[in-house]
């Protein structure tokens, strides 16, 4: 079996993988991920108990146990090239051996569960509604570098995107990657389910203007009203796309669930965000651990 090399699979000196600093005891099988390190902790604070912590640069881990079930939480910083780094690592770690460098006979799949914050799309969605996304669509380019992106991909609503939305060819190719069905339906009850973007900035590619003019002003009215099979999009958010599309092509199951913060259509702000995601944290929990 081929050996990878020391370049491309970077370890530390404690045998952890690069970035992380992680080994595969450190993780469950089951991953929450969240942008913001602090909400790590946050998340912790509700399992009976905290058997692992570890921090290196935005990156921020904690397994537990919450109501029986290990679960490890995980900050992967903001951007899907963040998420390159962080679903890679945590791949390595479970279906790469580390020690002879040499990839597992015997895959081991992972649950990932991202929970964050988003604006929405649609005027009717409420601040501090938590939003499941069914899909997500890349604006970020990350998953075109990869072979078997298009196996992946919806590409009949991915054509019909680029059509409605007249894409500006200077722009990275967007994908379509659905979520995993096991997560959605073990996770998604009551919650307002549709299509998520994530976009590569929180300005300019979420047709926010302050000094800056961008290359499309109607790009956001055009996301707005776009339709296929009954689906639309509801937010914006920056990681759902890589999430998605990496734990496809690398046999994970994966699933976002972003509280409303703001609705860009109305124009409205959450006066206090940190409380409506805290009870959707403790949602999320509660249905993972049954």
């Amino acid at each position: 079996m081929e050996q990878i090399k020391s370049s491309e699979l970077i370890l530390n000196a404690d045998g952890s993988i690069f970035h992380l600093h992680l080994k595969p005891e450190n993780i469950s099988d089951t991953i929450i991920l969240v942008g913001d390190q602090d909400r790590v902790a946050v998340i912790s604070s509700l399992f009976d108990n905290i058997e692992f912590k570890v921090q290196n640069r935005e990156f921020t881990t904690h397994t537990g146990t919450y109501k029986g079930k290990r679960i490890t939480v995980t900050s992967t910083g903001i951007g899907t090239d963040n998420i390159d780094i962080v679903l890679t690592e945590l791949d390595a770690i479970s279906n790469i051996n580390l020690n002879t460098r040499t990839i597992k006979k015997e895959h081991k799949t992972l649950n990932f569960v991202r929970i964050g914050t988003s604006g929405a799309l649609q005027g009717d969605i409420p601040v501090d509604t938590p939003v499941i996304s069914k899909m997500a669509i890349g604006f970020d380019g990350l998953l075109n570098f990869y072979a078997g992106r298009n196996e992946v991909c919806n590409l009949d609503m991915e054509k019909a995107f680029i059509k409605h939305t007249n894409w500006n060819d200077l722009l990275a190719k967007p994908y379509f990657v659905d979520c995993s069905d096991e997560l959605f339906n073990k996770i998604g009850k009551g919650m307002r389910s549709g299509l998520t973007i994530s976009a590569p900035g929180f300005y300019g590619p979420q047709g926010r203007v302050l000094r800056l003019a961008i290359a499309d002003s109607e790009i956001n009215s055009k996301i707005t009203a776009f339709r296929f099979n009954e689906m639309k999009i509801n937010n914006y958010e920056m990681e759902s796309s890589a999430i998605f599309g990496l734990s496809k092509l690398l046999g994970h199951n994966a699933v976002t669930v972003c509280n409303i913060i703001a609705n860009r259509i109305r124009g409205e702000y959450s006066s206090d965000y940190k409380i409506a995601i805290e009870k959707t944290i403790k949602t999320i929990l509660d249905r993972l651990a049954e």
